[in-house]
């Protein structure tokens, strides 16, 4: 009876030490990551979808974390772990940058950037605010909870624990993600980039004819009209080319940093 006690203790240690190691990779990830991480969901529930994910990963992710091959001591590669995670986390925000990005120059471009959205905690204009929200909202529906898990079992082939990551490697996967992210969001403004400098050149072109005429007067609600149509023209294409783009991304999050 001892001795199956002992066995028993031994074996929850075990499972305990194994989930808090996992979990220290999926709460940095979950602290920053998008939808699940927001500002406005409450803390408690974040909390609830660490352990929750945690749960799903454990069963993976236990061969590497069982007996990794470290001489680290345990705060260092503890604290790596958590490193590994705000990493992963900030990486798949890129994609929420890309949006706000892309808002901010369309909203620069039509002159709706005077029209502010606060419900994500985050500055920034209405139209910002939409594709945001929109694209938090696709990604959630085409099982971004399922993809974030396939993330974190192939962290552990590519980062495994007991070894504090490599800064190149950081340096590289970071700087693809960043420049991926302002091409990409640029791309998703061009536009009412394109439309904006018509606008601008034929009201050059307006007030230079007819110096008399309050071009800037007639051609303000004009604007702000065609950047409300434009828009719902072109929000649906953009975010599809967003999702295409996300998607790509959590099949192979680690080709950048191969």
């Amino acid at each position: 009876m001892t001795a199956e006690l002992a066995d028993l203790m031994q074996s929850a240690r075990s499972f305990l030490w194994i989930g808090f190691i996992v979990f220290l990779r999926v709460g940095g990830t979950m602290s920053v990551m998008p939808a699940f991480g927001e500002m406005m969901v409450p803390t408690r529930v974040k909390l609830g979808l660490s352990l929750a994910f945690t749960a799903i990963v454990m069963p993976g992710a236990q061969p590497f974390v069982n007996a990794p091959d470290t001489s680290l001591p345990v705060v260092v590669w503890l604290f790596a772990e958590i490193v590994i995670g705000v990493f992963l986390g900030l990486m798949l925000r890129l994609f929420v940058l890309c949006l706000q990005i892309a808002g901010t120059i369309a909203a620069q471009s039509t002159s709706l950037s005077q029209l502010f959205g606060g419900t994500t905690g985050e500055p920034q204009p209405a139209v910002g605010e939409l594709l945001v929200l929109a694209g938090l909202a696709i990604s959630v529906h085409f099982g971004l909870h399922v993809k974030v898990t396939e993330i974190f079992l192939g962290s552990y082939r590519v980062l495994p624990p007991g070894a504090f990551p490599d800064a190149d490697l950081f340096r590289r996967w970071g700087l693809g993600g960043i420049s991926h992210s302002f091409a990409l969001g640029f791309s998703i403004a061009s536009p009412f980039v394109i439309a904006g400098l018509i606008y601008n050149v034929a009201l050059g072109a307006i007030n230079r004819a007819m110096p008399q005429l309050m071009v800037t007067m007639i051609g303000a609600p004009a604007q702000t009209l065609g950047g409300l149509a434009l828009l719902m023209i072109a929000l649906p294409t953009g975010l599809v080319v967003w999702h295409d783009a996300f998607e790509t991304f959590l099949a192979a999050p680690f080709e950048v940093a191969q």
